[in-house]
Order: C-alpha cells, then structure tokens, then sequence
C-alpha cells in the first residue's frame, strides 16, 4: 500500500495548492485510500455521507484532475462513505500488494512554471540558474543546490525545472523525491531480502534517470548509511553527465554531520541562495497569484497586505487567498481594506484546542442536521433551520470568542443585536434542556475526532 499511499499524497499537495485551507481541511485531508483494483479504479473513503455528497457536487472535477495528473487519465474514481467503504472491503479484501504505481510519474504542480514565477532581486540570480539547467541538463552547472528559509520558492523553482524538461524534452527521465522518500527507499531496500524490492531495484531507480531532483537534503543530516549511499548515487550519476539538483533550508556548511566529501560534491556546481523578496516583488507575486486564482481584490488591498508580510511567500499567498475567502463569505465580489483588516485581526483564525474555525464548526452543525450552508447563513426562519443556525452561533461564540459583529458577518450581515439574542438562549438552554446539551455535545466531538 506504500507506493499508493505516495501518490495519494501527491495528490493531497497538488489539492492544497489549488483550494482554499478550509476547504482542503474539510474534504480533502480526511479522505484516505481503500483500494486501486485491476480495472484502474481508485476508491476513496469519506467519513461521512454528507462529506461524500460535498466532495461530489463541489469538487469533484478538481479531485479527479489531480489524480489524473499523478496516477495518469486512465483511472477512474469512486468515493464510498462509511458503509459503502465497510461493504466494499467485505466484499473485495483489498491486498496490500497495490499496483506499483512510480510515483514521478507526474508529481511536479503544474502551477509552478518559470511562467508563474515572479522574478525580483531576491532570487533572479536563483531563477536564472534554474532556468538554465532546465534548458541544458548537465551542462550548465551540475550539481546546481538551491537554498533558502522556508516558503520562499525553491519547491517553484524545481517543479518548475521538472514542468520544463517534461515538456522540451520529454524523453529524458526525471526522478524528484524528498530526502525523506530517498531515505524511506533506501532503508525499505535493506530490509527487502526475498521480496520483490531489493538493493538492486534501488539502485536502478536513482541511479537510472537522467534528472535527480532532491527536495529538502538537510534532512540528510545524521543520517550515515543514507549519506554513503547518496555518495554514491551522486557519483555514478555525476560521472554520466546526469544532472543533480538539490535544494535545502541552509547552505551545505551548515548542514551538522553532513560527511566532508558529501559536502565537497554540493560544492562542484553552483549554490544559489534565495533571499525574502522586497516590497515591490512582493506586490508583483500578489497580483500574479490573483491572476492565476482570478482573484479580485483592490490595489490597496494588496499593498497593505505586502507591508504586513515580509518574509514568506507562502504565508503572502495563504494571506490573500484568506482575505479573498472572507470577502466571498460577506458576498462581495472584490475584497478591499476592511476585509485584509478582519484576516489580519486573525479572529477568525483563533482556534480553541481542537483546532476548529468558524468555517469548520458551520460546516460540523450543517453536516449534523443534514441542512446546508446556504439554509444556515441565509434568510429562512423553519424551526429546523432556525434552532441549528443558533446553535451554530454559540459555539463560534463559545469556542473562538469572535466580536458579535464579525459572526454577524458569517451569518449574511445579521445585526449584532440578533446574534447576541441566538448565543445568549443557546447558552441558557444548553445548561437545562438535555436536547440542546446532546446537540452540543456530539457536534463537539465531530470537530475533535474530525
């Protein structure tokens, strides 16, 4: 189950990138892999009904394109919720022997291109390294090792190196793994004897590509039979004029226990580190995300939240796909300076310690009266619609201590008189009526065992 369960993880990166936090926590992160049959249909389990039905009527066509890109168009989808998946392993026992699926069969985002990359003086001197081996594998510099503090674009560059090479040159064979899968490969290997991994398999899966790329090699570290072995695939690819590419939080120096002869390799190439883009690159990678996202947000929106956050870009990007999530929660078609000022109030970020959001307790209470979203925030006044929206007030008031005024804002603009009148009755029947307490209580446990 340990090749598929590396592409479904593949799969879970390419989601994370492409849907709002909330809605990969929601859907996408409780999902896990039952079976891959011999007729190439890939069965998912939800963990509940009500998470299957969302998946399929809001994101479907986003799941199976991900899973096409990694486990290649020819596979088909079934997701199966809590007695569909108990049924289905029943009937089938599922082995664990999956089909070895390679996992580089297409694990670069197609997002991250030399395209989609905003170049500044931060890291053009990086770019136009990495952009010259992707045009000229094991020419230009070899090996080329990339470094850089953390969400500051080494992973773009090398799926953009990755993106680039599969399509001017499609015949060469490209390895990208993280030193923790090199490891994890390494290790299974020598514990393989009489099985069908062996050594040997190994070593014709690093040392028989044409590209090595190594995400994250200061995990490395400490690690001496991994080190050895490295060494020598470095070698043995080097000596065919392979091209080895590498990336890492800190400079091969400054990797502890690294082997001085590992360390004299990184330094054959070129090292190319990545510094925390300026304010104007910061704008720029703002506005290229919007375009990508098809965002719409104000000028001066964008430029308060490039002042805020100086040194990560994947903390500038969740920044605004935040902004531009809570000004679609309020219905407004272009975020604006009030809304990057309620995401930075990091109110509705406030978690308590099962690590629930508004979103998420909206969506546990939707899924536990079997209503939906747009009935909870929206006008309707039935009884069956009236008492879960309270309660649903309550508990965002209870657990994350949001002002009254940003839950009215949840809840389609209700005035903060209306939901101070919902939280305050809620919070006087859950001590008396055993009803509201039952509610309560296995909403609760929904959020904690979600």
């Amino acid at each position: 189950m340990q090749e598929i369960n590396t592409l479904w993880n593949i799969v879970l990166e390419k989601l994370k990138l492409s849907v709002a936090d909330v809605s990969f926590v929601m859907w996408f992160k409780p999902l896990k892999v039952v079976d891959l049959n011999d007729d190439n249909v890939l069965y998912l389990a939800t963990k509940s009904t009500f998470a299957k039905n969302q998946v399929l009527k809001n994101y479907f066509d986003r799941l199976k394109s991900a899973v096409e890109e990694v486990f290649g168009d020819n596979v088909e989808i079934e997701i199966l919720d809590p007695s569909e998946e108990v049924a289905y392993i029943s009937k089938n026992n599922p082995k664990t022997a999956i089909k070895d699926l390679e996992a580089n069969k297409n694990p670069f985002n197609p997002k991250y291109t030399f395209d989609n990359f905003v170049v500044g003086k931060s890291n053009q001197t990086a770019y136009a390294a990495a952009r010259a081996v992707a045009e000229n594998p094991g020419k230009s510099f070899n090996p080329l090792f990339i470094y850089s503090g953390v969400g500051l674009g080494k992973t773009h560059l090398l799926h953009a190196i990755g993106n680039y090479i599969k399509e001017t040159k499609p015949n060469l064979k490209i390895k990208y793994v993280t030193c923790e899968q090199f490891t994890n490969d390494y290790i299974e290997s020598l514990g393989s004897a009489g099985k069908t991994k062996t050594y040997s398999e190994f070593r014709d899966k690093y040392r028989s590509c044409d590209v090595l790329m190594v995400d994250d090699i200061q995990f490395i570290s400490k690690k001496t039979s991994t080190q050895e072995e490295f060494f020598n695939t470095f070698n043995d690819l080097h000596q065919f004029g392979k091209q080895i590419i590498i990336s890492s939080d800190r400079p091969p120096k400054e990797i502890e226990t690294l082997e001085e002869r590992l360390r004299s390799r990184f330094t054959m190439g070129l090292i190319q580190d990545m510094q925390p883009p300026d304010f104007e690159t910061r704008v720029a990678i703002l506005r290229k995300k919007c375009q990508i996202e098809k965002y719409s947000i104000s000028d001066e929106a964008i430029s308060c939240i490039a002042e805020q956050i100086d040194s990560n870009v994947r903390a500038l990007e969740g920044m605004l796909a935040k902004v531009c999530f809570l000004s679609g929660l309020l219905g407004k078609t272009t975020a604006d300076l009030s809304d990057v000022s309620e995401a930075f109030n990091n109110k509705f970020e406030e978690k308590n310690q099962s690590g629930s959001t508004s979103d998420q307790i909206i969506s546990a209470v939707c899924e536990y009266f079997s209503i939906s979203r747009e009935d909870m925030v929206g006008k309707k006044k039935s009884k069956e619609i009236v008492e879960p929206r309270m309660i649903a007030i309550y508990m965002i008031s209870e657990m994350l201590d949001l002002p009254l005024v940003s839950i009215g804002k949840i809840f389609g603009g209700r005035d903060h008189t209306t939901i101070m009148h919902a939280r305050d009755k809620i919070s006087s029947e859950v001590k008396t009526n055993r009803k509201i307490q039952t509610f309560v209580s296995e909403i609760k446990k929904m959020l904690t065992s979600g």
